[in-house]
């Protein structure tokens, strides 16, 4: 870690961190745009930026948000949106034929008891059963 003799130093130290991690140019962490990841590329402890620096913290995720993502990180942002926006068109339409499924469950039994009620003879002339009749072969 580094044993900066100032505040000034510090708060330099912390400010090219910021430049070198928002280009994408790190030397000392990970690379990532973390609070943690700052701390290490200043090369100081991390309870520096959120206790006693905490304007420096505000910059930096200021800093983020208006940064432009790199090409890899928006391409990836834009696959997971599509693979949401197919999710949720997915789930609909099994709503949709969950739905049918069931009305259609429904039809089948009514058709089920009608076709049972006619079998037994309860039904008008006009109307034929469906199937065999008990007692009648075909």
């Amino acid at each position: 870690m580094m044993t900066a003799t100032t505040e000034d130093d510090v708060r330099r130290a912390i400010r090219d961190a910021m430049d070198r991690l928002v280009a994408g140019e790190p030397l000392y962490s990970d690379g990532k745009l973390t609070i943690k990841s700052l701390a290490e590329e200043a090369q100081i402890k991390r309870w520096l930026l959120t206790h006693r620096h905490t304007d420096l913290q505000a910059e930096f995720r200021a800093r983020i948000a208006n940064t432009d993502a790199p090409p890899a990180l928006v391409a990836l942002r834009d696959e997971r949106d599509d693979a949401q926006r197919r999710i949720d068109e997915l789930t609909a339409d099994v709503t949709a034929l969950q739905e049918t499924v069931h009305q259609l469950e429904r039809i089948i039994q009514v058709l089920a008891l009608e076709n049972d009620q006619l079998r037994e003879g309860q039904h008008s002339g006009r109307v034929v059963p469906i199937g065999p009749r008990q007692g009648h072969p075909q």
